[in-house]
Formats: C-alpha cells, sequence, structure tokens
C-alpha cells in the first residue's frame, strides 16, 4: 500500500476492514438461554454504577435480532467482524457444566458469518466474568485463571475452524484496574493491591488459554488485545515528567507487554508497586506460562494521555477519561497528575489525536519487529442528530449526518497507513463500533456505533458514517470525508 502527504492512501488487497462489538454490550437477552450471571450483569443492577442506571439486560438484543446484524455487516462489505463470547452463556458459573444451547448460539452465528464470506474474529473475555467465580474472588483468585483456560478449551473443541483468530483477553488494563482499584466497571472494587493481583491472574489466564487452544487446535491463530497508552510528558525537558512517563507506561503498557511478550514483569513496575504488594501472587513457572508465542496483537486506540511529576499535596486520583472515582487506577502512582491536552474531544472526554496512532504502531514494530499488528478498536462517541429526509422518489428516509465520526475515522485509518508507509507490519483495522451499545459505566449516554440504534424500537439506521465505511471497504482507497453516498443505501 502507500501513503504520503501527497497520495490517496490505497490499502492492499489482503489488508483486512472490519467492525468490531462485544458480547454484553449488545446481546441482552440476559436470562434467556441458559445464561447465567455475570459480573457486568451484578454491577449494572447497582444503583449509581451506571449512567441513569443502565443495564445491559436488552442492550441491543443481538441475541434475537442476530440475523439482521449479519445482512448489516455483509452489506458494509466487511472482511472480518470481531465479536466475544459471552463466558456466562456458554459456562453460567464459569466452572463445571456448560451450556449447550448458549454454545449453539455461537456456533450458528460463526456459520452465518462464515457463509457471508465474513471471517470472524472471537474475543473469549471482554470483561463479563461469571458471577459465581467473582463470588470466588474473581481474578484476584488464581483459580479463576485456569477456570478460563478449561472454557477456552471448550470453546476450541466446539467452534473449532469456525473461528480465524482466537483472541484471549480484550483489554486486561480496564478489567484490573478500573474494576479492582477505581471500581468504575465491574466488579467494582477499589483495592489497589487486588488489582495487581488481577493483572497477574488476568496475564495468567492468557497464557493458559493460547497454551489449551493450541493443543486442541495445533494450527489456531492466537492473540491478546491490549490498550496500550501513548503517554507524553506535559514538559518534555523534565526529567521529572518524563519520570511519571516511564511510571505511567509501566502500569499502563508494560504490566502486559512485559510477561505477555518479553517473558519477565519489569523491575521499575515491581519497585513502584512494592508498598501496594509483594506480587508474592507470582509463583515459579508463571511468567513462563504467560509468555506464548502469538500469532499477532491487536491494539485498541482512542487517544493519548499526558503526565507530569507532582508533589505529594497535590490531587493525583483523576481517571484520565474513566469516569470518577475518589481511587485511582494508577496503582502505586501517588506522585503523578494527569494533564488535559488540547481538543477537540470526543463526547467521551477523549482528545482526538490520530498521530499517535502513528507513533503506536511505529513504536510497537520497532520493538517487536517479527509480530503482525492489528487495530482491533478505533472510533468515537459522538452525540448524533437523527433527521428525516426524503429522497427523490419521495420516499421518506431516517439519516444520521455524523460528519465528526467520518472524519475521526478517516484520519485515524489514514494514521494507519502513515504507519505502514514507515515500515509497520500493521495487517487490518476494526472500526468501533457496529451498532450503538451499552457503553459500559456510561450506559447507553454514549454512541460510537456506524450503525444507530432506537432504544426503544431497537430499529437500526445506516449512519453516514457506515456508508463512508462501506465505500473504504470496497475500493480499498481512502474516501474523502464528503463520500459519504445515498442516505436510502
Amino acid at each position: 500500500m502507500t501513503s504520503t502527504t501527497t497520495s490517496i492512501p490505497v490499502f492492499a488487497p489482503e489488508f483486512v476492514f472490519g467492525t468490531a462489538t462485544a458480547a454484553y454490550q449488545i446481546e441482552g437477552a440476559a436470562q434467556e438461554g441458559g445464561r447465567g450471571p455475570s459480573i457486568w450483569d451484578t454491577y449494572s443492577h447497582t444503583p449509581g454504577a451506571t449512567e441513569y442506571g443502565d443495564t445491559g439486560d436488552v442492550a441491543c438484543d443481538h441475541y434475537h435480532r442476530w440475523p439482521e446484524d449479519v445482512q448489516i455487516l455483509r452489506d458494509l462489505g466487511v472482511d472480518s467482524y470481531r465479536l466475544s463470547i459471552s463466558w456466562p452463556r456458554v459456562q453460567p458459573g464459569g466452572a463445571g457444566a456448560f451450556n449447550e444451547e448458549g454454545i449453539a448460539f455461537y456456533r450458528t452465528l460463526l456459520d452465518a458469518l462464515r457463509a457471508a464470506g465474513i471471517e470472524p474474529v472471537v474475543t473469549l473475555y471482554h470483561w463479563d466474568l461469571p458471577q459465581e467465580l467473582e463470588d470466588a474472588g474473581g481474578w484476584t483468585n488464581r483459580d479463576t485463571a485456569y477456570a478460563f483456560a478449561e472454557y477456552a478449551r471448550r470453546m476450541a473443541q466446539e467452534l473449532g475452524e469456525r473461528v480465524e483468530v482466537w483472541t484471549t483477553l480484550n483489554e486486561p488494563w480496564c478489567s484490573a484496574y478500573l474494576g479492582y482499584a477505581s471500581g468504575v466497571h465491574a466488579p467494582g472494587r477499589t483495592d489497589p493491591a487486588a488489582a495487581l493481583a488481577a493483572v497477574h491472574h488476568l496475564n495468567l489466564a492468557h497464557g493458559l488459554a493460547v497454551r489449551a487452544i493450541r493443543e486442541v487446535l495445533p494450527q489456531a491463530r492466537c492473540s491478546v488485545t491490549l490498550n496500550l497508552h501513548v503517554i507524553q510528558p506535559e514538559d518534555p525537558t523534565s526529567a521529572e515528567d518524563r519520570d511519571a512517563v516511564r511510571q505511567i507506561d509501566g502500569v499502563a503498557n508494560r504490566a502486559f507487554t512485559g510477561p505477555m511478550l518479553e517473558g519477565a514483569y519489569p523491575a521499575d513496575l515491581l519497585a513502584d508497586t512494592a508498598a501496594v504488594s509483594d506480587w508474592s501472587f507470582v509463583l515459579d513457572g508463571d511468567v513462563e506460562l504467560i509468555h506464548q508465542p502469538l500469532d499477532n496483537l491487536g491494539v485498541n486506540y482512542y487517544s493519548t494521555t499526558m503526565v507530569r511529576r507532582s508533589s505529594a499535596a497535590d490531587d493525583t486520583s483523576e481517571n484520565a477519561g474513566h469516569r470518577a472515582s475518589s481511587t485511582s487506577p494508577w496503582v502505586g502512582a501517588d506522585r503523578v497528575s494527569f494533564v488535559q491536552e488540547p481538543g477537540p474531544y470526543t463526547a467521551m472526554g477523549w482528545n482526538i489525536k490520530p498521530s499517535g496512532l502513528t507513533w503506536l504502531l511505529t513504536d510497537l514494530a520497532a520493538r517487536y519487529p517479527d509480530l503482525p499488528l492489528y487495530v482491533t478498536e478505533n472510533g468515537a462517541a459522538f452525540d448524533d442528530v437523527v433527521t428525516q429526509e426524503t429522497g427523490a422518489d419521495g420516499e421518506v428516509v431516517a439519516a444520521v449526518h455524523d460528519p465528526l465520526r467520518v472524519a475521526y475515522l478517516h484520519d485515524h485509518i489514514a494514521a494507519v497507513a502513515d504507519a505502514i508507509a514507515a515500515g509497520a507490519d500493521v495487517r487490518g483495522y476494526y472500526a468501533w463500533s457496529l451498532l450503538d451499545n451499552f457503553e459500559w459505566g456510561w450506559g447507553y449516554a454514549r454512541r460510537f456505533g456506524l450503525v444507530r440504534v432506537d432504544y426503544d424500537t431497537l430499529e437500526r439506521t445506516w449512519k453516514d458514517s457506515a456508508r463512508w465505511y462501506r465505500n473504504l471497504v470496497a475500493t480499498r482507497r481512502l474516501p474523502g470525508v464528503d463520500e459519504v453516498g445515498d442516505a436510502r443505501l
């Protein structure tokens, strides 16, 4: 492919364009088909935990409307679809008996995707831990990692060659730190030491799951998806601010890339968090189990982070883009403050900086030159407006003109092209998200979808961004921001 500042990027035919969703965010049917409760069922039903008390009980009702959603994917023309399996739908307790009805749902869905010419990328864990496992300690409990490996093994046995790529975990940073330190995600705990134990047991679960999948499917392609933070110092000339970057990089990024990709926890991370934990939960042989060969690395990117070294008297409990909490997710970083970067911003309050994605991809390519990269999530929430418009034939159609989202996608996909032109082995891009959905702690107040969902009627409406993305996929050429197409299509 080619990309320069003076030419329009053109992507190779083998470059994968897709879109992504997660089970709890879209499926609904929370108490149907033998599904058990997850930590997100419990958390979202806790008063005050989510915006407006929203829950994923119905969400987009994908469980019943999946044929319509597969048709949308077919009409978009995407090469691939990244979905997640609800662990409590296929194994309600997280251990013990599996639910054949839940497994059959995913088998049918994967077959339909294959029949539509769409390659499925399956994420095994997108944050919906079975509640029974949380009751036994959740990710602070080592046994959860082994339960996850057995779940992964059974999915490999049941779904087999239907799956193109097996992704173990999505964004373990969120599961560990937002779930167990700041408490703004399920299970809503605020214990920094527990968060570090969760970091390790998520890492261990990843390694054990990759090993289990390959024991069943020796040729399986395995991956993990990380939301790696692009961190900058407020003052690049300040040694103190640069050290703050190092510290946050350890907690945010190297806590996962170290054991997963390099075979060791960073010594500075252990030192920075020594006052919180002695890391005695790391047993002999664990890091070797975690450090499994991978076929690719999934990268989720939305914004950048700026930090500075602060005095002990500063308030450093800011959540840097997440819902407010009195407890910081940045374990051990008591003297780091987060600096608001210049706009523009999305509806999430996240800054828009496409060059950060180029930097991240090229940096990863330099660090891990033999590991192919995929952008597994990238997108933006904006406040969409639905209008009624009359076409040339007199037909009245609903329309969502979302130029800010189109511009966001355009600029970030151009940033991917720049990374490839610089030598990064980036092989695919997945837009987040196919549908407006349950946005975790923000409930239904934030819309990321290419396709709008009316939460009263569950009607799907293509936004301009969906038509723009279809144009990109069909032509392999980056369309201009005004190349949207007919709203009736």
